[in-house]
């Protein structure tokens, strides 16, 4: 737990012992050792029946301290994919836009695992459904990549941003073009993103579907418009990225395409 400290050792600390240049000091003077055995027994018992007789410490929950706070139970149960008991932690006080280490929401969390009931929840609650996590993925990129659909639309009718980019410059139609996620696609589309747009290295959705071999998305692309003749910073084709990869039979429909 984060209120807590813990001692660190570091290297600084640790003297090795170098047993080579022990030396003896004549004029120090030698250890005597209790010549009374029971003197010395007697004062060993009386330790144990002091250290007997103390109170035991407090624990956390003697001191009226929860084991986890109320927002760490949020997130443990929107991890698990329990919406009641998240519900309750809501009532309870749990904050909506709780995070975890990782950045991430419990919204996020439902979205990832495409729990719609989860993620109804939480739009309630007035979670920002455009909260994203340490990598700037946001609950909508989660709910493409898994290919929820009912979980995608929830968050756009609830104004999830569709032309967000995470780190690494990827949006939720590249991923759900690179996932072989048709319908989120195919969504995402509808609410007016361009199919030809580029993205980082000039790739497009199309060449992103045609990387990964995502065949059936390839095809639906090219149904809603995309240019298979574009290429990328590198003076690569859709066709030529998707045989560099080894999917044989995606290339071929692409070239198939480029050639009319």
């Amino acid at each position: 737990m984060d209120e807590f400290l813990h001692c660190t050792i570091t290297p600084e600390s640790i003297q090795p012992a170098d047993y080579n240049e022990q030396r003896i000091d004549p004029q120090a003077r030698p250890m005597i050792p209790f010549r009374n055995l029971s003197l010395r027994t007697g004062l060993f018992a009386a330790f144990v029946a002091l250290m007997l007789a103390l109170p035991p410490l407090p624990c956390r929950a003697q001191q009226g301290q929860p084991e986890k706070s109320l927002n760490a139970q949020l997130l443990e149960f929107a991890k698990q994919g329990m919406v009641d008991r998240a519900r309750k932690a809501l009532d309870a006080g749990a904050a909506p836009n709780s995070r975890n280490r990782a950045g991430q929401t419990p919204l996020l969390m439902f979205a990832q695992a495409g729990n719609e009931d989860g993620v109804a929840l939480l739009l309630e609650r007035d979670a920002d459904v455009n909260l994203a996590d340490l990598h700037k993925s946001t609950p909508l990129m989660a709910a493409a990549v898994g290919g929820h659909l009912g979980v995608a639309r929830r968050l756009i009718d609830a104004g999830a941003d569709i032309r967000a980019v995470d780190q690494i410059d990827k949006t939720a139609l590249l991923y759900a073009a690179a996932s072989g996620s048709a319908a989120v696609m195919d969504l995402l589309l509808d609410r007016g993103i361009d199919v030809n747009a580029r993205y980082r290295h000039d790739l497009t959705a199309l060449m992103w579907a045609a990387g990964y071999g995502q065949t059936g998305t390839v095809r639906r692309l090219l149904e809603r418009g995309a240019d298979p003749k574009l290429k990328d910073d590198r003076g690569m084709t859709a066709a030529a990225i998707a045989a560099g990869q080894g999917h044989v039979e995606t290339a071929k429909i692409l070239e198939g395409q480029a050639s009319n």
